[in-house]
């Protein structure tokens, strides 16, 4: 850029043609840059005549400036992003235009409602697509079908600078979480995300106020957030699985999903009450059901045991009878012990059943996947006896929410760089006296992949590796299942299901 002038130019033109600016807009959102780079002239400049797909560029190039006119204390990615956020600001709609414009849509089209909406995310830089095209991915075939492979590198270590001003900053409570609402044109701290140029729709869900947005680290297509009006826990109950469907009834080319409410089988943020959806298929939705079952208080629900590492119900019929069905497995879930497999109800009056309810459309018909989870510890297992084992913490220690549930595994950034040494290992031979210390965590697995694949070379070592990691994630996913794979533990499952079916009563 010859000048800053022109690279704010070039910004509001990036804005128009990305439809994030109105013409009649520009005088105001230029003067609204000025004044966030603490500008009081104007000296006219010319675009260039060029189509950006990303505003990365030239926002790197104003923010460089503002570095050097000593705008920005340590030019750290925490303070840049919060630059970023407050430039694209000024070049977009206010939150009450979002809604609007929304709304007109969706009342012709709810799908044309959502494809603006994302794109006016991606255009505004919210969903960081230049850093999660950094995100290593690929799919691996397994006996359960194609699984999603996502090492996770959007999200990079924070900046010792960073760290010690995070350090400094006094305590707040404003925002309470990441999901609140009051997150919308927050300009970030160093210890809270910069939210200036965030957008949400307001929807309404059993007659209840929640919202709608983006994850700003999509790990998939249109990856959405639901969230609560109110700040309040996460709660497994009827409520939840009536604001499934009826989200689904509303936005039927979405599916929805909830992570359990209890630690360890939960998600990530259990203190705010939200749901996680988008339009995208995965592994889980094509499974087929191996076992059908019969419900005689609901003759025409198709119900059964899908063919997945998890322990999944999937049932499919009419909204009400798949709602009245699915609150009676959870109910009599909750309950439910077989300490034949390891599965107790309470520990006095702790609770350590529940399950992660999805939910989608089949045309008309309405879909729940049921998958049935349990958060006790062991002394042999004290990170979860239905949680990927020790010996699996090499690769995923992390709890199995939501996202993994369904086939996809969010894998942590650390392993791009150690599947590189790895493979270096691999074709080398390495001898254990020659590892790296922090590799050693992988030793067993690097002695079982050399022992089935003894002419593993440089032309097929990363083709190997990707699907080993595949077949990995599916050991992490069958260790999450309460019911195992095996003959007990599929006769323990039907135990389960014959119990809970002769509990039901008739439907009304």
């Amino acid at each position: 850029m010859e000048t800053i002038f022109a690279a704010i130019e070039q910004l509001i033109h990036y804005a128009q043609h990305r439809g994030l600016l109105a013409p009649e807009d520009v005088v105001y959102a230029r003067n609204r840059l000025l004044a966030t780079l603490k500008l009081t002239e104007w000296q006219p400049a010319e675009a260039k005549d060029i189509l950006l797909a990303s505003p990365d560029r030239v926002l790197n190039a104003i923010i460089d400036w503002a570095y050097e006119q000593g705008l920005l204390e340590t030019n750290t990615m925490t303070e840049r992003d919060i630059w970023d956020a407050k430039l694209m600001d000024c070049v977009m709609p206010r939150p009450s235009e979002v809604i609007r414009t929304f709304y007109e849509r969706y009342h012709r089209d709810p799908q044309e409602a959502t494809d603006w909406f994302y794109s006016l995310s991606q255009a505004s830089n919210y969903i960081q697509t230049a850093r999660i095209a950094q995100n290593r991915q690929w799919k691996v075939s397994t006996m359960y079908g194609e699984l999603d492979i996502t090492i996770n590198l959007a999200k990079p270590e924070k900046d010792p600078k960073e760290i010690a001003k995070r350090k400094e900053m006094p305590s707040s409570s404003y925002p309470k979480c990441v999901l609140c609402k009051e997150n919308e044109g927050y300009e970030g701290t160093w210890g809270h995300p910069a939210r200036s140029n965030h957008r949400v729709i307001p929807i309404t869900l059993l007659g209840e106020q929640w919202y709608f947005q983006y994850s700003p680290y999509v790990y998939y297509n249109e990856h959405c957030i639901v969230f609560h009006a109110e700040h309040v826990p996460m709660k497994m109950d009827r409520k939840t699985l009536e604001r499934l469907l009826d989200f689904v009834e509303q936005f039927p080319h979405y599916f929805i999903g909830s992570n359990a409410d209890l630690p360890i089988v939960g998600g990530s943020i259990l203190t705010h009450d939200h749901f996680q959806g988008g339009r995208y298929t995965f592994a889980m939705e094509n499974a087929e059901i191996e076992e059908y079952i019969s419900i005689p208080s609901f003759p025409s629900l198709t119900a059964g045991i899908v063919r997945w590492p998890m322990s999944v119900i999937r049932l499919t019929g009419a909204k009400e009878e798949v709602l009245e069905a699915a609150v009676r497995l959870y109910d009599t879930w909750r309950a439910y012990s077989d300490p034949d497999v390891d599965i107790i109800a309470y520990s006095g009056d702790v609770p350590h059943n529940t399950i992660t309810p999805i939910a989608r459309r089949r045309g008309h018909l309405f879909e729940l996947d049921i998958v049935l989870r349990n958060n006790r510890t062991s002394t042999e297992h004290p990170y979860g006896i239905f949680h990927p084992h020790e010996e699996l913490h090499h690769i995923k220690k992390e709890n199995i929410g939501l996202i993994e549930v369904m086939g996809l595994a969010v894998l942590p950034g650390r392993l791009d760089l150690e599947l590189e040494t790895l493979a270096d290992y691999l074709v080398h031979r390495t001898k254990k006296e020659d590892w790296d210390e922090t590799m050693l965590k992988h030793w067993d697995w690097y002695e079982s992949i050399l022992s089935a694949n003894p002419y593993t070379t440089k032309d097929n070592v990363y083709e190997l590796l990707r699907n080993e990691v595949g077949q990995r994630f599916v050991t992490v996913l069958e260790h999450a299942g309460v019911f195992k794979r095996d003959k007990r533990g599929k006769d323990a499952f039907r135990r389960f299901l014959s119990y809970a079916i002769a509990n039901m009563s008739s439907f009304v």
